[in-house]
């Protein structure tokens, strides 16, 4: 039936019609008995020839009786009809309004009442109540990869298969694009009931689902919280909360490898406010200057000379002391703010690099997201212009992963930047997915050994000949070696026994602030003087001249 857009009648002014016209309908019976039982017995006795024309007036009352009878009853069943079509719209609006049209799960807006009417039931029946959240991983590589009609049939065939499981007195809804809730009531301490059905859900949901010729598979991620006491330490947990830890489990299986059910701890919500900390710390933190550079000398394993350092960024966070980059850097490139950090303590590294010795070079290390920035190698530009560092006194470390990940947007930078006359470092080879092809194609100055591949060294050398093998690659295609995680003197003499290299570790001392770096500098008698400008060859001279009009 095709809904009228008009205004709904409201409920009281259509009562209202329904008492008038019923109203019309029994005053006119009631004048109609009256009137009719003088009238009837006259019009009898005249068509009988035994009296005279009845009274005129009294006539034409009982037609009109009549006749209202007929209108009070016609609009009274109208008014009947009427309110039944409205009540069939009302019913179908809410059914649109409360049922996911695809999946005929219940939606967000009416899943959540369900869900807490549900608790309360189990409740006053002594019994408990799990939610489980239901996400299906990588959903829209599906729909990228085959179309989003093959998708709607993926979320059709999950449903499904979930409300399979459902027991009769449980309830589906559906709360996003491609995640569901199942709520389902079992006895108090049925634990290995709910756990059963939650890998009973992965089970079904990530079996191959076929359509149109085609064979998906789909998995599963499933988070799982209960409402009993000795779960989560509160006694009465409403359905906001209990969808909220169910949605932190969930979560948390993405974590441990998808295709899971993983039940809430405690510790998830401690996680959860700690890294919202984080997040909030690392926002102010910028701002208020507490991110600054560290230094890690790198030396010439052959004399023993101080040939350069590479920044390391730590925090020095008021809430959290001093915060390694293991912690930070992650989060800060999940809330798209490691551009802003980075750039922060390069500049902070140039403007205190550019009173070491000339002889001294400093790398720094760029996240792979500051590799998408089309900007980037304009930004570095218009940092050493305003420190006054020379360019090719800068090693800028990209990670072997990138070459993998944004071939053509790394090509692009990597030759800005080399134009500039600023030198290149391929960081962690050996873990990530460089080819030879690749290496002899980006204009790299420096490979740098993995750190796990020096470590593994110390224990009996069993790494000792891949680390061989790469240092012969570099030599074979004319790329010097760094060497990091250099941990004792047994390591460094493997090291220095393979070929010229440099290395770096906390063999030659831990990262130390600028400060300290500084004073170590002038014991060396390894810094600038004050008085003396640097002497620059013609080419340098060049490449900071290009630099500065790049930057302006």
């Amino acid at each position: 039936m095709k809904l009228n857009h008009k205004e709904p009648m409201p409920r009281n002014l259509s009562a209202d019609r329904d008492v008038v016209a019923l109203g019309i309908a029994v005053a006119a019976a009631i004048l109609f008995v009256g009137t009719g039982g003088t009238v009837m017995p006259q019009i009898v006795r005249a068509w009988m020839g035994h009296g005279g024309a009845p009274d005129v007036a009294l006539i034409n009352a009982v037609l009109l009786n009549i006749a209202l009878l007929l209108f009070g009853w016609r609009r009274y069943r109208d008014l009947h009809r009427e309110i039944a079509e409205r009540r069939h719209a009302e019913g179908l609006a809410r059914a649109l309004a409360e049922i996911d049209p695809l999946t005929n799960c219940l939606n967000r807006r009416s899943g959540m009442p369900a869900i807490e009417n549900l608790r309360q039931t189990a409740q006053n029946r002594g019994c408990e109540l799990a939610v489980l959240m239901i996400d299906l991983d990588n959903f829209k590589s599906i729909n990228d990869n085959h179309g989003h009609h093959m998708g709607d049939c993926v979320l059709m065939e999950a449903s499904s298969r979930a409300k399979a499981l459902l027991p009769p007195d449980g309830l589906m809804a559906r709360i996003g694009g491609d995640e569901f809730l199942c709520a389902i009531v079992y006895e108090p301490f049925g634990f290995a009931r709910i756990d059963s059905f939650a890998s009973a859900l992965v089970a079904a949901i990530s079996a191959p689902i076929e359509s149109a010729n085609l064979t998906i598979e789909a998995t599963v991620s499933v988070g799982v919280a209960t409402s009993e006491e000795d779960v989560g330490g509160d006694a009465a947990l409403d359905a906001a909360a209990l969808v909220h830890r169910a949605d932190l489990a969930m979560y948390h299986a993405k974590k441990q490898g998808r295709n899971r059910h993983f039940w809430f701890n405690p510790q998830l919500e401690s996680d959860l406010r700690f890294r919202s900390e984080m997040e909030t710390g690392i926002r102010q933190g910028i701002l208020a200057g507490e991110f600054v550079p560290y230094f890690e000398q790198q030396i010439d394993l052959d004399t023993g000379k101080l040939v350069g350092f590479e920044m390391l960024a730590r925090w020095h966070s008021p809430r959290f002391g001093v915060v390694s980059p293991e912690v930070f850097i992650p989060i800060a490139e999940e809330i798209d703010l490691i551009a802003e950090l980075s750039e922060c303590l390069i500049r902070q590294a140039l403007n205190e690099a550019k009173d070491w010795h000339p002889s001294l070079t400093l790398s720094v290390n760029i996240s792979p997201l500051q590799l998408r920035d089309p900007w980037f190698a304009q930004k570095i530009l218009q940092m050493l212009v305003e420190s006054g560092f020379p360019p090719q006194r800068l090693e800028v470390e990209i990670t072997e992963s990138c070459l993998h990940e944004n071939i053509g947007s790394v090509r692009a930078i990597v030759a800005s930047l080399k134009n500039q006359g600023i030198r290149l470092s391929l960081d962690d080879f050996g873990t990530g997915y460089s080819s030879l092809a690749q290496l002899r194609s980006l204009p790299f100055d420096r490979l740098k050994i993995d750190r796990s591949f020096i470590a593994e060294m110390a224990n009996g050398g069993s790494n000792i000949e891949l680390v061989e093998a790469i240092i012969s690659l570099g030599r074979g295609l004319d790329l010097p070696v760094t060497a990091e995680g250099v941990e004792n003197a047994e390591v460094l003499a493997q090291l220095q026994g393979i070929g010229d290299l440099k290395g770096q570790g906390f063999f030659y001392g831990q990262p130390e602030d600028s400060t300290t770096t500084r004073d170590r500098l002038a014991a060396l008698d390894m810094l600038a003087s004050p008085n003396v400008a640097p002497v620059e060859s013609p080419m340098e001279q060049a490449v900071v001249a290009r630099a500065r009009r790049i930057a302006h």
